[in-house]
């Protein structure tokens, strides 16, 4: 995988988080889409007593900084104290335009789809957005039984739940939609898109079916020492990684040769060597 500088690291942690304050803004905001984290406290508090969000985002995550950068230094919060700014000034700055207000699921849906985006964007290049991330980091210091992942399950849907309470269980089934758009967008984009297909092939005939899948498709071939457990015999089983539109060529020479062969294919996300995603 490519290197990049730092600088390069901090300019994408930046569009990440202005995609998020976009997203924030623009999209769940204006229909009260509470989605967790301190931007749903935000987006509470300009409903309730009329605050700006960059100025809840900001206000709330000033004490969990100082605590962060006194618990565990400036090297752990460097990135994620970028990434909050950003996010900050960009609620700031981004005017508002609300759209497709007039259509919830479409709105939570596309809203998500952005929101995604800039979270996966700000998670690759190391950084969180603080918030409910960075208090869940330190809450664990204290229930060290549970992981940060759970911890942070907890209190976003705690704030969902407030904002159930405040805007009515409609927007908050809308707002769940959401988050699992930013979910699934966010993980595709973290594990990447060069989706791939594994294939095992369990068949007398291994070496014919090697030598072909090495010759017409020039894809390696692993051949794995198995046992059996009915016959007690022992076999060899094929192990090889193709592209999904390889699939259906490796299908064909395993029937062509041994209709009896047991094929086995699952999903890969991503690949990395040659003929795939080099390092």
């Amino acid at each position: 995988m490519k290197k990049y500088p730092v600088i390069v690291d901090y300019l994408m942690i930046i569009v990440g988080a202005s995609i998020m304050g976009f997203a924030i803004k623009n999209l769940y905001d204006p229909i009260n889409l509470v989605t967790g984290g301190v931007s749903g406290i935000a987006i509470i508090m300009k409903s309730v007593a009329g605050i700006p969000l960059w100025i809840t985002n900001t206000v709330c995550n000033i004490p969990l900084f100082l605590a962060a950068w006194k618990m565990k230094g400036w090297t752990f919060i460097k990135r994620t104290f970028t990434a909050t700014a950003a996010l900050s000034l960009s609620l700031y700055v981004i005017p508002e335009m609300p759209f497709l207000m007039d259509d919830l699921f479409l709105t939570s849906l596309f809203g998500g789809i952005v929101s995604g985006l800039g979270v996966g964007l700000v998670f690759l290049f190391q950084a969180t957005t603080g918030g409910t991330d960075m208090l869940a980091a330190l809450l664990q210091k204290l229930f060290r039984h549970y992981s940060i992942a759970h911890i942070m399950q907890v209190l976003d849907a705690m704030v969902v739940l407030l904002g159930a309470a405040v805007f009515g269980i409609r927007y908050a089934l809308y707002a769940l939609i959401a988050i699992y758009t930013v979910s699934k967008v966010s993980d595709g984009f973290l594990e990447g898109l060069h989706f791939s297909k594994q294939a095992y092939v369990i068949s007398d005939r291994y070496e014919e079916i090697a030598q072909a899948v090495m010759n017409k498709m020039e894809r390696g071939v692993t051949a794995v020492d198995a046992v059996g457990m009915y016959s007690g015999e022992n076999k060899k089983m094929l192990f090889c990684v193709v592209s999904k539109k390889e699939i259906v060529t490796l299908r064909e020479i395993v029937k062509g040769i041994d209709r009896k062969a047991f094929l086995i294919v699952s999903d890969v996300r991503e690949v990395f060597g040659e003929g795939f995603i080099e390092y």
